[in-house]
Formats: structure tokens, sequence, C-alpha cells
């Protein structure tokens, strides 16, 4: 099974890049290549956008949990002297830190029924990436249409987070498009790629750029969006990542993207390296995993273990979906010719 699984994807690596016609327009997409930047999940609460003079108590905290530094966001969140919503936000970062991690239900049973409405939006995710799907999703549909509770900023974003995984995006669309924080046009960003809507996403990367070019979701969009666009973009994409790792605490994250810039850029040997330093970090997460069998196959390495580890621990993968799909094509053609 592992071998005709990977002549399966041999086949596909033969051609690295295919054009899809979207809406009339024709975009780039790669058949091989995730890039992980856009662990969805991990798009996190954030300020409304608006000028304040008082100093960013969570700035720290929340840049490590945009650059994927989850466990030290949680180490370092006991921060002093914060104002009620302040100590929500944080509250919302360390959670979406355990749900990074995978801690679903330590957030599931610590956010109870008082908690306030950002965190029980927090809470809905974790049920629904725990696995009860039905049941988030239909609490999150109450929940928006609620006038009082509806247009809370976070559960905007976990409904935005959600409908993307359930690759509804105009409907992800509607509670996120309205902008009102950095992740929500960040989300944007990604949703209008997932979407084959470079046009749409550059719009929203623009937004950011007006109103900070340097924060750090901003220069993620950015990397996303050169990734997607492809062509020379994948340089200054990789650029992005090299700076990320020169400034910050080298997590997963950034090693993927690196990676997926260098398998762009046909360096498949440095992605590799860059690859297996991500999963001494975290053997099991899910990104790494799909990027290691894509990059093992170019190298001309078994991609069967990896493949192996990523449907035992994320069976609702996308590439784990691919494959099974594969593997209903070919044996219906087997037994076609049969």
């Amino acid at each position: 099974m592992v071998s005709k699984i990977s002549k399966l994807f041999n086949q596909a690596a033969i051609t690295r890049r295919k054009s899809l016609r979207v809406n009339g327009q024709t975009a780039k997409a790669s058949l091989s290549f995730h890039f992980t930047a856009s662990a969805v999940p991990s798009l996190c609460f954030l300020r409304p956008l608006m000028a304040s003079s008082s100093p960013d108590l969570l700035f720290g905290l929340r840049n490590n949990f945009h650059i994927g530094a989850y466990q030290a966001a949680i180490n370092n969140s006991d921060v002093p002297n914060l104002s009620t919503d302040e100590a929500i936000e944080r509250d919302s970062l360390v959670y979406r830190s355990y749900i990074a991690l995978g801690s679903y239900q330590l957030v599931i049973d610590e956010v109870d029924s008082s908690a306030p409405t950002a965190l029980q939006a927090v809470k809905l995710l974790a049920i629904y990436l725990s696995g009860n799907k039905e049941s988030a999703i239909s609490s999150l549909r109450d929940w928006l249409s609620d006038a009082a509770i509806g247009n809370n900023l976070v559960l905007r974003l976990v409904a935005g987070i959600i409908y993307m995984h359930e690759q509804d995006y105009n409907e992800a669309l509607k509670h996120t498009n309205a902008g009102g924080t950095m992740e929500l046009l960040a989300l944007n960003v990604q949703i209008y790629i997932k979407m084959h809507r470079s046009d749409y996403a550059e719009k929203q990367l623009k937004l950011m750029q007006q109103i900070d070019e340097d924060h750090t979701l901003t220069q993620l969009a950015n990397a996303w969006f050169n990734l997607a666009v492809g062509g020379s973009k994948i340089q200054e994409a990789y650029l992005i990542y090299q700076d990320f790792s020169e400034k910050y605490q080298m997590t997963g994250m950034v090693l993927n993207g690196k990676a997926v810039c260098c398998m762009h850029m046909g360096r498949f040997d440095e992605a590799e390296t860059l690859l297996l330093e991500a999963l001494n970090k975290d053997a099991k997460d899910a990104e790494t995993l799909a990027n290691l069998v894509v990059c093992s196959l170019h190298v001309g390495k078994s991609a069967s273990r990896y493949l192996s580890q990523l449907k035992l621990s994320h069976p609702d993968h996308l590439l784990i979906k691919r494959v099974s799909s594969a593997e209903d094509s070919f044996d219906r053609a087997v037994q076609a010719i049969a």
C-alpha cells in the first residue's frame, strides 16, 4: 500500500505546479507544498485597531504566540498590572497556546460558563478541534445570531477559523471581512489565498501594511502572499522567515516557512534539514510531517514513515484525504483493466 502511495506521489511530483482557473482568474497552485505559517488555529486575539499611548504589556506574549512559540507564551503569561480587557486577552492567548499544543481538554475543562465571551469562543474552538464539530458549529451559529455577543471580535475570529476548516470560505468571510483587528485581516489574507484570489488577499495585506508594516502578523501575511504568488516572490518570503529566525526564537512555524520556500526554489536538501529540525521540536506537528512527505519524495527517500505518522496523529489532514482519494482512483483504475 505504501509503495502504491509513493508511486502516486512521485507521479504528482513530476509536475510541481499547475494552473487553476478560479472565478475567471488564473492562479498558480502547488500540489505538493504546504505552507504552514497557515497554522490557521494559531491566529490569536489582539487588541482592536485603535491608537494607544499606553505601553503594550502583552507585546512579548502576543509575539511569541504569532511566531509559534506557544510554550514560551504560556511560560511568560504572568504579566502584572493588567486591565480587565488585557487580562482577558492574556487568558485568550494562553488558552489559544494550549489549543495549538493540542491540549484541547484543558481548555474545555478550565473555561466555565461564567467566563467572558472571548474565552467562551476560544473554548468553542477547542471543542471543535477536539472532534465534536457538529456541537461546536451549532453553538457557534446560535452565538453569532445573538445580538448581545454576535459582534465580539474573538467570536468572529473563531467563526472564521472554524468555517475555514470546514472549507466554507464564503461563510468565513461573512464574519471576518469587516476586519477590526490585525488577526482578522491576517485571517482574511489566508482565506483569500485558499480561494485562489490573490488579488483580494493583496488588498487585505495592503490594509495591514498601512496600519503597521512592521507588525509580526503583517510580515507573516506578506510571506503567505508571496508564497501564493510564487516566482521571484518566493525569495522575498524566504527572507521574511530568515529575519524571524534571526530576531526571535526558532520555532516549528518559522522552520516550516523557510522549508517551504526552499522547496519552491528547488533546494530540497536544505528544506529537509529545516524540517528535521522542526520535527525534533514537535514529532507530531501535522505540517512538518506533511512537508516531510513531500520533501522526501523529491530527494528520493521513502516517505512512508512520515505518511504513517501523519495518518495516525492527524487522520483528517488534507494530505491524508488526497492520499485516500488517490488510492481510491488507483484501485478503480486497476479494477477497470483487471
